[in-house]
Parts: structure tokens; sequence; C-alpha cells
């Protein structure tokens, strides 16, 4: 009897009681072998250059002080990581918390999984414990373990801080789904609060991201509601109200905080240009990228210099051009390149381009897992759903059909989809049908519990081929999630090893250039923006580097108050005038784009001010680039 005791203490279960942390504990081990899995396999990179503009902004390497003035985030999470910054520069704390946000949402689902198989058993078997329990949720746990491998891993290793928003809102979401019922407003608002902040913060690190996934989050709210007996009755009313208010109250405070934080003259006319830039070259890149609107240009006083330098992006060169200059540009291309579009041609294009992709899998093993899961919801609910609750899930999936596709019709008629955000929907979408579908399971097996009383007389009663058919039916979903997820891991393990590899072989010129540039502290290199613009950083030797001596000639700090004290400090008014006049400042440009582009361009920006120059190189850099220096010429 002893031993047989001493047996289930092993599992966490201790005078017929399980450990109190017996879940939390099982999927932090879970979670964290899975991190240090994919360390000890591959490296955590930031993705694109915008997080590493971010990380040098924070971490001070850009302007010498931390600051939380990044543009891209809300300031109040901003400066919360500038202020670590400030407190211990050593530490990548940037990196750590897109790290968190993304696993920590994964450990909150572990925990939750765990607890509801505990509950409910949502994998559809008897009564069972001890060891067996502690297996089924094992299961659980290695069937998230292979999503996290198979649809989330070159994501969760090239960290993008708009995949990890949507991360974050997935995870709000499918904890709010399959929180346990209450009829207490104050339980269930208490309930929701890492939902609630999960939301939050998703909206402080991306408010756009943020705002094109809350459709899926009031549709999860939304189908609680609906699931409530006197849907207006106003006790419903507050408890769901609460938590919606909650959410958007944290989110109007942010960006009140936001506001006054960019409220000062000189960020409000950075923030014109900045908004202005983003128009021009993220949506109308034909205005200036292209030869078909150079008349155009021409006509709105855009000379000729000034059009090459908008083409390769080194605008920081001419100071003139500022907000007023690129709101011009805006204004013309919302206003005449737009409205000369054909729109009709567009949506039928549109529309096809959405149904190859979510259909006929143009967007391989996202669509695919995303189609098995609309599949996996309306089985779960054909099989274990009364006939009425059926009907209900019908319309639940007919409206989610709706709302994703108007979701990404109005990403898609923008013509800007990149996978950092078409991925992020995928994931977002999958989690919300995830959760569908855990919750009725839950809720079946919570109603026969409490209706029919133990497993035995509710089979005898209702029959124990339809119980068998249930139970196999979630079995063979589980299955083909197996398959689709370990093809997954078959095709992204060799592609992110690849791409690794790759990012290795570009980051060396970064490196170098890096230490180039430090040993020679006293003098500031403009870099080409095309030149550097490939590069990215492992997140876990980024910190701690200090001041850089160097910036890109153009980009989306290139204009800002940060961007001119980091001028200042070299004691730079006007980039075109150091380049010529002052002996410490150079430009570094890589050969590739030297022998491409050539530099006449710089030549004929100082000839439309009547200054004849001519560009010397002066040293190389790793034997990939070379170092400029710009001479007047007499």
């Amino acid at each position: 009897m002893r031993r047989r005791q001493e047996k289930a203490d092993n599992f966490g279960v201790r005078n017929g009681k399980r450990h109190p942390y017996e879940n939390c504990i099982l999927a932090l081990f879970v979670v964290v072998v899975n991190v240090i899995a994919m360390g000890i396999c591959f490296d955590f990179y930031y993705d694109l250059n915008d997080d590493t503009m971010m990380l040098d902004i924070m971490s001070g390497a850009y302007s010498g002080v931390p600051d939380g003035h990044n543009m891209q985030t809300l300031y109040p999470l901003g400066a919360l990581i500038a202020l670590c910054y400030r407190l211990c520069g050593a530490i990548p704390w940037y990196g750590l918390f897109l790290c968190l946000c993304q696993f920590g949402c994964f450990y909150l689902i572990a925990v939750r999984l765990c607890t509801l198989q505990e509950e409910r058993r949502i994998l559809y078997v008897g009564k069972v414990s001890g060891p067996f329990a502690m297996a089924l949720k094992i299961a659980l746990l290695c069937l998230l373990s292979l999503f996290l491998w198979g649809s989330c891993l070159a994501h969760l290793l090239n960290i993008q801080y708009t995949v990890t928003c949507a991360i974050l809102s997935l995870g709000a979401i499918f904890l709010f789904l399959t929180t346990p019922d209450t009829e207490e407003s104050k339980r269930f608002v208490i309930r929701n609060i890492p939902a609630m902040l999960l939301v939050v913060t998703a909206f402080q690190l991306r408010p756009e991201m943020l705002l094109l996934t809350f459709p899926f989050i009031c549709l999860a709210g939304l189908y609680r509601l609906a699931e409530e007996k006197g849907i207006f009755r106003v006790e419903n009313l507050v408890k769901y109200g609460s938590v919606l208010g909650i959410m958007v109250a944290g989110m109007l405070v942010s960006v009140g905080i936001d506001q006054a934080a960019y409220g000062n003259a000189q960020w409000r006319e950075f923030r014109q240009l900045f908004e202005a830039r983003t128009t021009v070259y993220d949506f109308y890149p034909q205005l200036v990228m292209g030869d078909s609107c150079q008349e155009a240009l021409t006509g709105l006083g855009v000379t000729a210099g000034q059009q090459k330098l908008l083409r390769n992006y080194n605008y920081g060169l001419d100071d003139n051009i500022d907000s007023r200059f690129m709101m011009t540009l805006a204004d013309y291309a919302t206003d005449t390149l737009r409205a000369g579009k054909d729109w009709g041609s567009i949506a039928r294009e549109q529309i096809f381009r959405y149904y190859d992709r979510t259909l006929r899998g143009g967007d391989g093993a996202y669509s695919v897992l995303l189609l098995w899961m609309y599949a996996a919801a309306l089985l779960t609910g054909l099989f274990v759903l009364p006939g009425v609750r059926k009907f209900a899930l019908v319309w639940q999936l007919l409206l989610l059909g709706i709302v994703r596709s108007a979701v990404w019709m109005f990403i898609m008629l923008r013509e800007r989809d990149p996978e950092r955000i078409t991925h992020s929907l995928y994931l977002v979408e999958f989690a919300l049908l995830a959760a569908m579908t855990v919750r009725i399971v839950y809720r079946s097996r919570g109603e026969k519990a409490e209706d029919e009383g133990p497993d035995s007389l509710y089979e005898a009663q209702e029959g124990h081929m339809a119980v068998r058919m249930r139970r196999c039916t979630l079995w063979i979903m589980a299955v083909v999630f197996f398959l689709i997820t370990g093809e997954g891991v078959l095709k992204g393990v060799p592609a992110l090893r690849a791409d690794q590899e790759g990012r290795v072989r570009v980051n060396e010129d970064w490196y170098a250039i890096d230490a180039y540039c430090r040993a020679h502290e006293d003098t500031f290199y403009f870099e080409d923006v095309y030149s550097t613009v490939s590069f990215s950083r492992r997140i876990f030797d980024a910190a701690g580097r200090g001041y850089a001596n160097y910036d890109i000639m153009g980009g989306w700090m290139c204009g800002s108050p940060l961007y001119y004290d980091k001028l200042r400090r070299q004691g730079i008014e006007t980039v075109h005038e150091a380049l010529l006049e002052q002996d410490h400042a150079y430009l570094i440009m890589s050969d590739e784009q030297a022998a491409e582009e050539g530099l006449a361009w710089i030549e004929e920006f100082y000839d439309e001010k009547g200054i004849a120059v001519t560009v010397r190189k002066t040293d190389e850099i790793g034997g990939r680039y070379s170092v400029y220096q710009v001479m007047g010429m007499p």
C-alpha cells in the first residue's frame, strides 16, 4: 500500500490529491524544453531591420541614450523597455520581451489545456487518474509542441514584432474562450485578467496588427455571450461588457500617453513625415521607384537628383526632403494614382487570389491546417453537441468565414499582404477555431457529468457505440493534426536552417562594418540604405554595444528628433554639408551596390546645388564594402 502511494506521489498526487501547481510545472517544463531544443538547433534572430532599429533606439545605440520614441510600439511599452536598458544595458531586454510574449502565451495555453483535461477530459476518454491522467496531459502538450515546430517555428526563431503581437492576440482568444463558466460577473472578469493584459500588451506592441485581429477577439466574445441563458440579461451584459470595456479603456489610455509623449512640435512634424513616407513607399512605390512618374514628379518640383535619392532611399542626403515635401508626394499618390486604379479589375484579381490561397492551398501548410481546423470544429460539434446547438455552431462558423473574408479582402485590396501579416491572421484564426473545438468538448463533458452522473452511467444511457464514435472522431482528428504539422516540421526545419545559414553569411558584413566603425570612434559614417537593409542580428548577442557612430542615409527614423540628436552629437547639422566639409564624415557602400548603381547620384545632387564634387574611395571593409569621401573640386 505504501509503495502504491509513493508511486502516486511521483505523479503529483498525495493523499488522493494532485500537487496544486502540477499543471503549471508540467507546462513550464514542456515550454522550456522546446525553447532549449530550438536554441540548440538554431539561433534566435530579429527577423527584419525594423526590429533592429527599434532595438537600437530603446537600447541607446542609436542616439546614445535609451529612448522610448521608437515610432512603432506605443510609447508606454517603448519607455518601459528603454528604462530596463537604462538600469542594465548588458541584458537584451527587447529580445527577451519578445521571446517572453511568444513562449509565455504558449505556456498559458499549455496550463489551460492541462486544467481542462483534468476537469473534463477533453481527449474524451473515460474516468482516469494517476499516471494515465498525467500521460493524457503530456499527450496534449506534445500536440501543442508539434504545432510550435510545425507551424510557428520560423516566426518563433526569426522574431518580428508584428507576429509577436498576433501571438499575444491568439493567446488572449484561446484563454478567453476556454475560461470556465461562471454566473458571477466579478469572478468572470478576474478569470479573464490574463487575456485582457495580453490584448492591451499586443496593442502597445503593434496597434495596427491588434486592430486587424480585433474582429476575431470580438467574435470570441459574441460566441460566449450567445451561449448564455438570456443574452440580454443585465448580468450577462455587465459580465461581457466589463471585459470589453477594460480592454478598450487600456487601449485608449495607451494611446493617450503615446499622444502626449509625441506631443511637441518636432515629433508631430516628424509623424507627418513618417505617415507620408509610409504612404509613398509602402502603398504607391511606383511613384518614386519607377520611370513612369518622372514627369509628374518634375511637375511637383522634384529635381532629377532628388528623384534618384528617393529611388535609392538615401533621401537623408537632402534636408529639403522634409515632411512638407513628402506630404506633397503622398497627396499626389492618393489623389491621382489611387483614383486612377481600376478597382473593379483589382477586386476580381484579389478575389481569385483569396480563393486560391484559402481553398486551393495557395498559402501552403497554413491554409491546409486552417481548413482542417474548420472541419475539426464542425465534426466535433456534429458528434458531440445536442441537436439545437449544432445549428448554433453552424452559424458561428459561417460568421467566422464572413468576418475572416472581410479582413483578408481589406488587406488584399490594399495590395499589401506580406507574410508577417498573412501568417499572423492564419495563426489567430486557428487559435479561435481550436478554442471553439476545445470548448465544445469541455462543455459537453461538463453537462453530461452534471446531468447524467459518472461516465459509466451516461455511457449506459446513451449507448456505447455513440460514445466510441465520439472518441474515435477526436482521436482521428488528432492523428490528422499530427500528420499535417509533422509534414510542416519536415519541410520547415531544413528551410529555416538554410535561412539562418544565409543570415550568418550576410551578417558577417554587418559585424565587419560595426567593428570598423567602432575602431574609428572619432569618425561618423553614413551608410547607403540598400547596402545594409538585409542585415539581421542574433537576439542574445546584440546588447551592451553602446552608441553606434553610424546611421543609414534614409529610412523611417530619418528626420526625427532622435536622428538630429544623433547628428548633433557628432557636430553635424546637415548630411550633405558634413560629407563635403567635415573631415570626420564618410559614406559606406557595398561594392555590389556601387557597381550596380554607381556614385553619380551623389555628384548629381551636389551639381544641382552648384557644387562640383568627386567621390573618392578611402578604405575597404571585409572585402565587400568600401568607405568613400566626398571632396570638392576647384
